[in-house]
């Protein structure tokens, strides 16, 4: 991919990609990152060899993609700094809640927007990313933006930016469940007497080898599960005990909720301005 890419904000999102980007091969020299803490500009100098600065100024002009991977409550403010510097470049915005609409408003009518839900397991380059173009989005930009969210795992495009709200109940919100029932799973292990840094083995391997069969499989998972679950057995039993209390149907639930707040996010934070 030939292009300038500049990071507005430089937190950990920002750093995943930065990596990211460098390990599949992209130059150095062709990234920069705006960020206002001196420690954090320290940090991605250091640890990436990037430009870095405290002014949104120094780093645009250059730039033919911009990442803005701030807050969302400091949207606006980033806008309102870009609105007099944007001319032709990619904006690719990470910022939970906030809609192209509502974005593209702030900037004076641009429109060049891709918008993003990535995930913490980017951290990790194991993400996964549901993007949104609008229509004044080229498909060049469209592969440019793909690649830039590639670089921490996968991707994938809605073509309803609704849609993105769905991703963010899904995937965005998606690590914390699965932590709630490693944390679950891991606390029976602790109460049948198993030791700490075991029941973290058992636990931590059984999610990972799980996902691990399930993406190696062609068959669907509730035929995994009921391969696993004999009759009679102790996986009916655990089974039989979760429907009894609605597991499937609460946490069916609970990602519904998280939908319904995220459009209520993106109602508050597009009344900023």
């Amino acid at each position: 991919m030939d292009a300038k890419i500049a990071f507005v904000g430089g937190g950990n999102m920002a750093s995943a990609l930065i990596g990211g980007l460098i390990g599949n091969g992209f130059p150095a020299a062709s990234l920069a990152a705006v960020e206002l803490l001196a420690s954090r500009r320290e940090h991605l100098a250091r640890h990436f060899g990037i430009k870095v600065s405290a002014r949104v100024a120094d780093v645009v002009g250059e730039a033919d993609t911009l990442v803005l991977a701030v807050k969302p409550q400091q949207m606006h403010a980033v806008a309102e700094e870009l609105k007099a510097l944007v001319r032709d470049q990619l904006i690719v915005t990470i910022a939970a809640g906030i809609r192209t609409s509502d974005l593209a408003r702030w900037l004076g009518g641009y429109g060049r927007i891709v918008r993003v839900m990535p995930n913490t397991p980017a951290l990790v380059r194991a993400g996964v990313s549901g993007m949104y173009a609008r229509p004044e989005v080229n498909a060049a930009e469209r592969a440019r933006a793909q690649t830039i969210l590639c670089a921490v795992g996968d991707a994938l495009w809605v073509e309803r930016e609704e849609l993105i709200d769905a991703v963010t109940a899904v995937s965005g919100s998606g690590p914390a469940y699965v932590f709630y029932f490693i944390e679950a799973v891991r606390k029976a292990a602790l109460e049948m007497g198993i030791a700490p840094q075991d029941a973290q083995r058992l636990v931590m391997g059984t999610f990972e080898g799980a996902v691990r069969l399930a993406q190696a499989s062609d068959e669907d998972v509730s035929v995994l599960r009921e391969r696993v679950t004999s009759k009679g057995g102790t996986t009916e039993r655990a089974l039989a005990s979760m429907e009894a209390d609605r597991v499937g149907t609460a946490l069916t639930r609970a990602v519904h909720a998280a939908l319904q707040r995220a459009g209520e996010l993106g109602d508050e934070l597009g009344k900023a301005r």
